[in-house]
């Protein structure tokens, strides 16, 4: 990228005060943006890619959802653009160096601080994948150290965009760096959450021991040793590493991605309970490195463009890995037969690259179940394919989280082509409908309508529901049920037959009972006299005996006893007179007559007069 750009305006907006590096998309500057008077990080791509239409759209898309992380440890981006010839990306401007200086020249670090770093990495790479996105090119030189020491992962989403676009003419490099491409990445081309596992259980090799997983002299053979090369162990080279760390990263480093945790956030909580195990002095254990010699580059060793991002790796060796000190001289007579084998490289890796990565290959189906649907979708889209969406239910997964993909998983498929998503609407549940009152007919056809089956049906009297219809269900209408759940019933019988019993002459509150606890239902008529019946006893009740339902109603007439009369005073008066006056006031009359009653006055009368006696009571009057 040409210095020119210094002291200009880019889009108006950003002043470019000076060059910081150069790297296999562009270069960096440091820049003062106009707008918000603050310094940034300038990236300019290579003009060769500022021309590719398909590279700008890939770049912008990538670019925004990259601006969408916001966290501690990712180095925030704040715009993106193009003015003219140069499509550029704004950046948080972080001050410090790399991770690649700090092993450099610092390591092996003690346990403690290389797991504070990788816990930042982590955190950056789990809120990532948790909106989708995947980095693809975790290594040192995209791990920023601030001044003031916070750790930040730059670079989000830029190792997709330039993924198809920079095989160039150029032709002895590829995109990437070998040192830390997973064995997806290598045999696949494929990259999901479980390859910035890879790379960040690598990275933290690194900083315990001071030197790569994979060393070598060419890509190439790196290529094959994270394919087929056995992970080294931490503590063999350097003794001071709790072995407790040796299988946390045997578990990032696993070959087969599915034996990785899924996600960082899975490996941070892996690297955490790991972490909570140690004690205080295994975490500030100086390192001891073993007296190992060196073979292939020490971590420290460059391997990036100085902008730390995706450097242009060579491909033209081919030769086996030999310790430093035996490696044999470049010697002029070997110059053509090189130059022949890199040709021979390039065109083959050409060829792979257009059946694999370029326009006529094929692409991995992502890991998509038990993702949600807008991050599916978006995973989708990023592996080049097209997201088809239909719904089904799920007692197990939940509603609006992918249950599965077809093609599945895994599967390798022609770009461009579709994925349908299948994603939960959640347990199949149907509301039990409203039943009571309806026949068994109506009401099994309204349970066969709603997808629900008829369970036990029981048979029951009802004061109430007629005959034949539905009294009661369980569960109770308007819960949500499973398809296919059984729904009793219960049928009345209607109305429960019973003997109405005689109560009459009993007591009230006995006869009451009586009829209560048969389910009758009690009325009173107005309480009468009666010279038969006691007090507070039935008189009478209607209806009388015989069968009736529960429910029915028994009306009860109560004995106010027999109705009290005063027997007025008849001396003295006529037989006849006497009669009237008593009879009149519902007394019975006995005449005994003496002395063959010639004088027809009565000189006496039993009961006396003026006593209070029950109606009907007899009276006799003694007649002379």
């Amino acid at each position: 990228m040409p210095m020119s750009l210094v002291g200009r305006t880019v889009d108006g907006r950003y002043t470019v005060q000076s060059h910081v590096a150069d790297g296999g998309m562009g270069s960096v500057y440091i820049a003062m943006d106009r707008r918000l008077d603050r310094d940034v990080a300038l990236k300019i791509m290579r003009p060769d890619l500022a021309r590719d239409e398909a590279f700008v759209a890939r770049f912008r898309r990538e670019a925004k959802s990259a601006a969408r992380l916001a966290h501690p440890h990712v180095v925030s981006v704040t715009d993106q653009g193009a003015d003219g010839d140069y499509v550029f990306l704004a950046m948080e401007l972080v001050r410090g160096g790399t991770l690649r200086t700090v092993i450099r020249e610092e390591a092996p670090l003690p346990p403690g601080q290389a797991l504070d770093i990788a816990d930042a990495i982590l955190q950056a790479l789990s809120a990532a994948h948790r909106a989708g996105l995947v980095h693809r090119d975790v290594k040192p030189e995209n791990v920023l150290i601030g001044e003031d020491g916070a750790v930040k992962v730059a670079d989000f989403g830029l190792a997709r965009a330039v993924t198809t676009e920079t095989l160039t003419a150029d032709s002895d490099v590829l995109l990437g760096t070998a040192a830390y491409l997973s064995p997806e990445q290598v045999e696949h081309g494929t990259a999901d959450e479980r390859t910035d596992v890879y790379a960040a259980a690598l990275l933290l090799f690194e900083m315990l021991t001071g030197r790569k997983a994979f060393p070598g002299d060419s890509p190439i053979h790196v290529a094959y040793q994270h394919v087929h090369g056995q992970m080294p162990v931490a503590s063999d080279l350097v003794p001071t590493v709790p072995v407790d760390l040796d299988d946390l990263l045997a578990l990032g480093t696993a070959k087969d991605p599915d034996d990785r945790p899924a996600d960082a956030t899975a490996y941070l909580a892996a690297l955490r309970a790991t972490r909570r195990g140690l004690s205080e002095s295994d975490l500030e254990h100086l390192p001891e490195p073993a007296d190992s010699p060196v073979v292939g580059h020490p971590a420290g060793a460059p391997d990036s463009s100085p902008d730390g991002h995706t450097r242009a790796i060579s491909t033209n060796s081919t030769d086996p890995l030999r310790p430093i000190d035996e490696r044999p001289d470049k010697r002029p007579r070997f110059r053509r037969r090189s130059w022949l084998a890199a040709l021979l490289v390039v065109l083959l890796v050409a060829g792979v690259w257009v059946f694999t990565l370029g326009p006529l290959g094929q692409t991995t189906v992502p890991s998509l179940r038990g993702r949600t649907q807008g991050v599916a979708v978006a995973a989708v889209q990023r592996a080049d394919l097209q997201a088809r969406v239909t719904q089904d239910f799920s007692e197990s997964v939940a509603k609006g989280t992918v249950i599965s993909a077809t093609p599945a998983s895994g599967d390798r498929v022609r770009k461009h082509g579709s994925v349908t998503l299948h994603v939960s609407k959640g347990p199949e549940r149907y509301d039990v409908p409203t039943l009571t009152g309806q026949t068994l007919t109506a009401a099994t056809s309204a349970l066969r309508a709603g997808h629900l089956t008829l369970g036990t049906v029981t048979n029951d009297y009802s004061p109430s529901v007629p005959s034949g219809q539905i009294i009661s269900v369980s569960p109770v209408a308007g819960t949500p049920s499973k398809k296919g759940t059984a729904i009793d019933l219960v049928v009345s019988k209607g109305l429960q037959p019973v003997d109405i019993p005689d109560v009459t002459g009993q007591p009230k509150p006995a006869a009451t009972s009586a009829l209560t606890d048969l389910g009758l239902k009690v009325t009173f008529g107005d309480d009468a006299y009666s010279s038969t019946v006691g007090k507070g006893d039935v008189i009478t009740q209607t209806p009388t005996t015989g069968p009736g339902h529960k429910g029915d109603t028994v009306n009860l007439v109560v004995s106010k006893g027999p109705q009290m009369v005063t027997v007025p005073d008849v001396r003295n008066d006529t037989t006849a007179q006497a009669t009237t006056a008593l009879q009149k006031a519902g007394l019975k009359v006995q005449v005994n007559r003496y002395f063959g009653g010639i004088f027809d006055n009565v000189r006496g009368q039993t009961p006396s007069a003026h006593q209070s006696v029950p109606i009907g009571t007899t009276v006799t009057i003694s007649v002379v």
